[in-house]
C-alpha cells in the first residue's frame, strides 16, 4: 500500500476502505508518513469529502491512536458532554455537579481555551487551590467516590487528532464537517463514557456560523455514535451572542455558582436545564426529557447540585469558601470601565466573536497557547438583545488588569454591539435536538 495511491484515489473521487484509513492514521502518528502527503490527503478530502461510512472508520482510528479509558470499573451508566465551543459558555460548571447529584457518574475531560473561545479548565483553575491534573488512578478513584470529576485532556488520548488538527489548522482544512466530527467524536469515545451528549454551537462566536452546517455536523457525529456503540445526543444552541452574562474565567465561575443556586441569567439557566434533562435520560435517571426537567429543577431547588459542586471543587484540591463566598474568595480585576450606551432603543446585535475577542484582549483569553491568562478579566454584560437601553446606560462592564489593549478592545466591543428603534425579539437558547 503506498501513501501517493490513496492520495490519488481520495483526489479523484474515491472512497477509503478501512485498511487504508489504519494506514496512513497509523503511518503518521508513528511518523512513517510526512507532513506533506498528510496535507496532500486533507486537501482532496476537503474538496472531495467522505461519506457517512468513511467518516466512522477514521473516527474509530483515530479513537484507537492512542490511550483509550475504559471506565467498566466505575458503577452505573456514564454520560459524557462536550461543546463545540462558544463565549461565555460555562455549562459544564453547572451540568456536570447537577448530573452527578442524581447519582450518575460523570467522568469528563476537557480543554482549555485558545482564541476567543473560553476553556473549561482555565475556569476551574479560577477557584484557589483547584487540581485540573490528575493521573488516571486519581481520576477513576474521584469517579468512584463522589461520583465525578473533571480533568484535563491527556496527551496520549486520540493522538492522531492532535497531530491532524495542529496540520490542518496550518493548511486551511479545518472547516471541513467529516474532519471536525471524527475530530471531536474520536477524543469522546476514546474517553470511555457509555452515552455521550453534544452540545453544537451556532451563529456568531461558534465555529458553526449558519443552521444548516450546524444540522449536518450534529447528524454526522450523532451517527458516529450510535454506530461504534454510544447512545448519542445532540443539542444545537444559539452563539449569535454571549451565553449569559460573564465572559472571562473567575466571572464566570461566579456566574455557574449564582445559576446552581437557581438565579443566574435566564439564557444560561434555560440550556442548563435542557441539557441536564438529556443527560438524565441518557443515564436513565429520568423517563423523557420532561421528566428530566423535573428532576434538574427539584436537584437546584434542593441544594444537592450546590452541594456536589462544593464536594466536586473541595476534593479536587479547590478551596469550598469559592463557592460559599465567590465574591471575596474568587480573583477580582482590578480595574473595571463602564461602557455606556450612545444612543436610546432596543439592543439588537451583540456579536459573540467580537465580545470573545475584546474579552482575550484585556487578558481573559489566548492568542496563541503560550500566552498567559489573566483569570480574573473579562466582560460582564448588562444588556442582551431585545433588552431596551437608554442613551448613557451601563451596558457592560470591562475588568481588566492590563492596560496596554484597552482602547482596542473597548473600540472592537462598541463594534459588536448595535442599537435600533424598533423592539426586537429576544432570541432562542435552544434551536433543535438531533437524536439520531
Amino acid at each position: 500500500m503506498r501513501m501517493y495511491d490513496i492520495i490519488k484515489k481520495k483526489r479523484d473521487g474515491g472512497r477509503f476502505t478501512g485498511q487504508e484509513i489504519r494506514y496512513f492514521i497509523d503511518g503518521y502518528v508513528k511518523d512513517r508518513i510526512p507532513d506533506y502527503q498528510i496535507s496532500a490527503l486533507l486537501m482532496a478530502i476537503y474538496f472531495r469529502g467522505m461519506d457517512e461510512e468513511e467518516t466512522v472508520l477514521l473516527t474509530e482510528a483515530m479513537a484507537a491512536s492512542g490511550e483509550q479509558l475504559c471506565l467498566a470499573e466505575i458503577p452505573g451508566i456514564t454520560v459524557d458532554k462536550h461543546s463545540t465551543g462558544g463565549v461565555g459558555d460555562k455549562t459544564s460548571l453547572v451540568i456536570v455537579p447537577l448530573v452527578a447529584a442524581s447519582g450518575i457518574p460523570v467522568a469528563k475531560m476537557s480543554g482549555r481555551g485558545l482564541g476567543h473561545t473560553g476553556g473549561t479548565i482555565d475556569k476551574l483553575e479560577a477557584i484557589p487551590g483547584f487540581k485540573t491534573e490528575m493521573t488516571m488512578k486519581e481520576f477513576m478513584r474521584s469517579v468512584k467516590r463522589i461520583g465525578i470529576a473533571l480533568t484535563g485532556q491527556t496527551g496520549n488520548l486520540a493522538p492522531a487528532d492532535k497531530k491532524l488538527y495542529a496540520l490542518r489548522d496550518v493548511t486551511a482544512t479545518v472547516d471541513n464537517v467529516s474532519l471536525i466530527a471524527s475530530s471531536i467524536m474520536s477524543k469522546k469515545i476514546a474517553s470511555g463514557a457509555g452515552r455521550i451528549l453534544l452540545d453544537v454551537k451556532v451563529g456568531s462566536g461558534a465555529f458553526i456560523k449558519d443552521m444548516e452546517q450546524a444540522r449536518k455536523l450534529a447528524s454526522i457525529m450523532v451517527k458516529i455514535g450510535n454506530a461504534v456503540g454510544r447512545k448519542t445526543v445532540a443539542v444545537i444552541s444559539d452563539m449569535e451572542q454571549p451565553l449569559g452574562y460573564a465572559v472571562g474565567n473567575a466571572l464566570e465561575v461566579r456566574e455557574a455558582i449564582d445559576t446552581l443556586k437557581g438565579q443566574g441569567p435566564e439564557d444560561l439557566r434555560q440550556l442548563c436545564r435542557e441539557l441536564a434533562a438529556v443527560m438524565l435520560v441518557l443515564g436513565e435517571k429520568a423517563a423523557d426529557t420532561e421528566q428530566g426537567r423535573e428532576m434538574v429543577d427539584a436537584l437546584i431547588a434542593s441544594g444537592k447540585a450546590m452541594n456536589k459542586f462544593k464536594e466536586f471543587v473541595e476534593n479536587q484540591g479547590g478551596n469550598p469558601m469559592a463557592v460559599e463566598d465567590p465574591e471575596h474568595i474568587l480573583p477580582r480585576a482590578g480595574k473595571i470601565y463602564e461602557v455606556k450606551a450612545s444612543s436610546g432603543g432596543y439592543i439588537s446585535r451583540i456579536s459573540a466573536e467580537a465580545v470573545g475577542r475584546s474579552a482575550m484582549m484585556l487578558g481573559a483569553g489566548r492568542a496563541t497557547k503560550e500566552d498567559t491568562i489573566d483569570l480574573s478579566a473579562g466582560i460582564v454584560l448588562n444588556k442582551k438583545i431585545g433588552d431596551a437601553v437608554e442613551k448613557g446606560e451601563k451596558i457592560a462592564c470591562f475588568h481588566y488588569n492590563r492596560t496596554e489593549n484597552i482602547r482596542e478592545a473597548l473600540d472592537l466591543f462598541k463594534q459588536s454591539v448595535e442599537i435600533c428603534e424598533q423592539p426586537v425579539e429576544k432570541r432562542e437558547t435552544v434551536k433543535d435536538y438531533i437524536y439520531k
